[in-house]
């Protein structure tokens, strides 16, 4: 069985724009040239590498193009994603987009999956007689807040690009409300639902108001998936998913994404309490909590969003870079997960929505 990871959420172009953090160089190494400074004091100290990514082997990223309303965020820390109006978002969005393009136009170790071909071109490279400097890790392209797509009609041009799942909301958008501001779907996020159909894009329910997150999961035709969401069980706030949201995910065969943060592992978490106060035992206890409740293996993954707002200190205490995700395979089979469930919740059950929405 070829066994690799899909991590349905990480900010790498986030990290480059408003960090200077180069993906392509190793974690330990950005860690070395920070030092204590102010990107460590702002996001923690980097998870995130491609070489450590490629010796976890983690196959496939859901990368974000990441931008955020500067009405409530300080302006001057969040130049780099933080806009104004629908243009600035747009050209954020666009400067983002570059990144992953100038990643894959410079290092022949990435490749953005636009369709199929791509996809079997990618996973092809993850063979175990394929050596490890010939692996190839897919990006695939995530807005997460949809303000960049100036309207509905628009977003041809980012799917042209290369876009392929869309979260309509971070906090509150134009297309619907989202995590601390309560509220709908609004009648522009409809229309820019029915133009995703058009194009099989992904739906990420991630960041939706609990209302949005239902008109939405009733509105729209194509695939779903909550990218990077926890149940409210264990941390219980609007950004995350109540039972019953879960329960209404998998009945639409949606997938989620379990976040290795320790303060959505466990509620009330603080950076003082230290890494050590959780542990991957957490990460799997919400696996399982989907599993049980869903009924199945069938509809929960990985959406670290690793170098997310918090860094190496911020998860469970067996992390250190993105490498260590592949520890989950042997905790999984420890909790009594087959090698068919172990596959499916590394990557699977993300691939398999990820083929729905690929032409």
């Amino acid at each position: 069985m070829l066994m690799y990871i899909l991590d349905a959420h990480q900010d790498i172009a986030y990290n480059a724009l408003r960090y200077g953090r180069d993906y392509r160089r190793s974690a330990l190494r950005k860690r070395a040239l920070e030092g204590e400074g102010e990107n460590v004091r702002q996001n923690g100290y980097v998870t995130v590498g491609l070489p450590e990514a490629i010796a976890g082997r983690v196959a496939l990223v859901f990368a974000t193009i990441f931008t955020a309303p500067a009405a409530q965020h300080n302006q001057t820390a969040w130049d780099a994603v933080s806009y104004r109006t629908v243009d600035e978002a747009y050209r954020l969005g666009m400067a983002q987009l570059d990144v992953y393009h100038q990643l894959e136009a410079e290092d022949s170790r990435l490749r953005i999956v636009r369709d199929r071909a791509d996809l079997d071109a990618v996973l092809a490279t993850w063979a175990a007689d394929v050596p490890i400097t010939e692996r190839v890790q897919g990006l695939v392209l995530l807005m997460e807040n949809a303000d960049p797509i100036i309207a509905p009609e628009q977003f041809a041009e980012w799917y042209a690009g290369g876009l392929r799942l869309v979260g309509p909301a971070w906090q509150a958008s134009r297309y619907a409300a989202g995590t601390g501001a309560p509220g709908d779907l609004t009648a522009l996020g409809r229309e820019l639902l029915d133009v995703m159909a058009d194009h099989r894009a992904i739906l990420d329910l991630s960041h939706l108001a609990e209302a949005a997150f239902y008109q939405a999961l009733d509105h729209y035709e194509g695939a779903i998936i909550a990218s990077h969401s926890n149940p409210r069980r264990f941390c219980d706030t609007d950004r995350h998913l109540s039972d019953d949201m879960i329960r209404r995910l998998a009945e639409r065969d949606g997938v989620m994404g379990v976040v290795l943060a320790n303060h959505f592992l466990k509620g009330g978490w603080k950076r003082s309490d230290g890494k050590s106060a959780v542990t991957l035992d957490t990460a799997l206890d919400v696996i399982d909590h989907v599993c049980q409740i869903t009924g199945s293996s069938h509809h929960i993954g990985i959406g670290s969003d690793f170098d997310g707002g918090f860094g190496m200190e911020g998860v469970p205490e067996e992390i250190d870079t993105v490498a260590d995700l592949w520890l989950f395979s042997e905790r999984l089979a420890d909790r009594g997960f087959s090698p068919d469930d172990i596959a499916l919740v590394l990557h699977g059950n993300m691939l398999r929505k990820l083929k729905e929405g690929l032409a």
